[in-house]
């Protein structure tokens, strides 16, 4: 016992200014796996006094790290709260790349809106699906929850996404998953999005069934669909 607090406190006491950069980006992998936002925020930090570009801090720190904790959560090593304190440190980083990756004109990896459908007002796993996504680089806009056909119209229309996401976590609120895709069909506009569908009732059959992209077990699944269908419509669209 005496030695694992020994070494609490030399991790505690590492001056992340004096590691090299290799190093550090090292350091702030472990520091998002612990979910250590001050530290997340510090090595960030440092890492634009050095003259890092925005784009590459966001990169090869945090979506790289987050990376690494989307891994383990899939694994099952990581669980939930441990992943939201991962996601939190993110954030802290992020909020300090993102007015910068604005300036430089810097393009996310692509946009997704999500938001958990009418009648349904979980949100914890949108919530962490939603952190995840922006954790790999995408622009999320997060719609909030108990949404109607309306909510997604407005906002593919605002905003024009490359991802729409569905949350529900009741099976009464699963059906209304159908009711938002068949009225992008009856508006001529399903086929320009991916309609991604999640939530601990579902599965993939369900997805296939109402005509969703994919369906989307967990967050870190979330993350890597994503990233392969939104690869595939940008080099369909050329």
């Amino acid at each position: 016992m005496a030695e694992n607090q020994e070494v609490e406190v030399d991790d505690e006491d590492i001056d992340l200014s004096a590691l090299p950069d290799d190093e550090l980006v090292e350091q702030m992998h472990d520091d998002l796996y612990d979910g250590l936002r001050e530290e997340i925020v510090e090595g960030t930090n440092i890492l634009l006094e050095r003259g890092w570009s925005p784009e590459k801090v966001l990169a090869d720190a945090l979506v790289e790290g987050m990376r690494i904790v989307g891994i383990d959560f899939r694994d099952g090593i990581l669980f939930v709260p441990e992943v939201l304190l991962s996601a939190n440190a993110m954030k802290g980083g992020m909020g300090i790349l993102r007015p910068l990756l604005v300036e430089t004109g810097a393009k996310p990896v692509g946009k997704m809106i999500i938001g958990t459908v009418k009648g349904d007002i979980h949100d914890i796993g949108k919530n962490l699906v939603s952190m995840m996504m922006e954790g790999a680089g995408f622009e999320v806009v997060d719609l909030g929850i108990n949404n109607p056909v309306e909510n997604y119209l407005e906002a593919i229309e605002e905003h024009r996404p490359d991802i729409v996401g569905m949350s529900a976590l009741l099976t009464t609120t699963m059906p209304y998953m159908k009711v938002v895709i068949d009225t992008m069909k009856e508006q001529g506009i399903r086929d320009n999005y991916i309609v991604l569908v999640g939530g601990a009732p579902l599965n993939e059959e369900f997805g296939e069934a109402i005509g969703a992209d994919a369906y989307c077990r967990d967050a870190a699944m979330a993350v890597e669909t994503a990233r392969k269908l939104v690869d595939a419509k940008q080099a369909a669209d050329g």
